[in-house]
């Protein structure tokens, strides 16, 4: 296999065919936006796995980049490489909008330290006296404005307006709230709660289109609804797991990042596979 990535991200590689990109997930993993040297073997194919999954699963809800994850309808040389099989998605090439969609139906990670400092997150006023991990009344849509460099912006959404437009704001908005309850509803059936994901879109054609990964436990908390009780840290099925490990190092986020322990590594890929047998099963 010699062609190569014409972009690598901090997890993954896209290979450009024109009017189509062929999105390849690998086995690496980030964290406080710091790429492992270890991999964690079979993350990616997980990961696709789920994103398609729920691209189906969204799909009446907005269109989506998705062609196909069969590798069989890939084009060539990529459909006889067993690499790419379980781990690639066949989509559509889009204008990507500079704006993560955050919607937090729970209180954690950073909108829990906002809310501790301030009573709002991202200018959302909430009630006095939640926990760590309480359920919000209703779901709330906390954006961010993606930088070249760096870590993302949190704004308000009058921000999003001025960075691209009042129609692409309000429809991302809107339908960042309606994929959120869809699959949390659908999440809670299968024993877990989605406390926040995030979302990015792009324009296809003049029309909005959901685009990159969606509801994954790199892009998602995923809790256990039998264990969880507010006021503490939860039982998850994401990445949570490795950041608290990371906490506990002393490590002071910049690189290079700490050598990841196999246990580390064989706890990690067996929270994502739980999450991914819970759902799609």
């Amino acid at each position: 296999m010699t062609v190569k990535p014409y972009k690598q991200g901090k997890v993954r590689d896209l290979y450009d065919l024109g009017d189509k990109i062929l999105m390849v997930s690998s086995d690496r993993i980030s964290a406080f936006d710091c790429v492992f040297d270890q991999l964690i073997p079979g993350k990616g194919i997980i990961l696709n796995s789920i994103s398609a999954f729920w691209f189906e699963y969204t799909k009446d809800i907005m269109p989506n980049h998705m062609i196909t994850a069969d590798i069989s309808k890939f084009p060539k040389p990529f459909c006889d490489d067993i690499y790419f099989k379980g781990r690639s998605m066949l989509v559509k090439k889009i204008e990507m909008l500079p704006v993560e969609c955050i919607v937090r139906g729970y209180l954690e990670g950073s909108g829990l330290k906002e809310y501790k400092a301030t009573g709002s997150i991202c200018g959302i006023k909430l009630k006095e006296g939640l926990l760590q991990a309480s359920k919000l009344d209703e779901p709330i849509y906390t954006p961010s404005l993606k930088e070249s460099e760096g870590h993302d912006v949190n704004v308000t959404y009058e921000g999003t307006v001025k960075a691209i437009g009042s129609k692409y704001a309000k429809l991302i908005k809107d339908k960042s709230l309606e994929l959120y309850k869809k699959a949390s509803d659908y999440a809670y059936t299968k024993g877990i709660i989605i406390a926040d994901t995030k979302f990015e879109f792009g324009i296809s054609d003049g029309e909005l289109v959901l685009a990159d990964e969606i509801f994954t436990p790199d892009s998602s908390r995923f809790w256990d609804l039998s264990d969880y009780m507010p006021g503490r840290a939860q039982k998850s099925f994401d990445k949570q797991f490795l950041r608290e490990y990371l906490e506990s190092t002393g490590w002071d986020k910049t690189p290079p990042a700490p050598k990841l322990t196999g246990y580390v590594i064989e706890q990690t890929i067996r929270k994502y596979n739980e999450a991914y047998e819970r759902l799609t099963k």
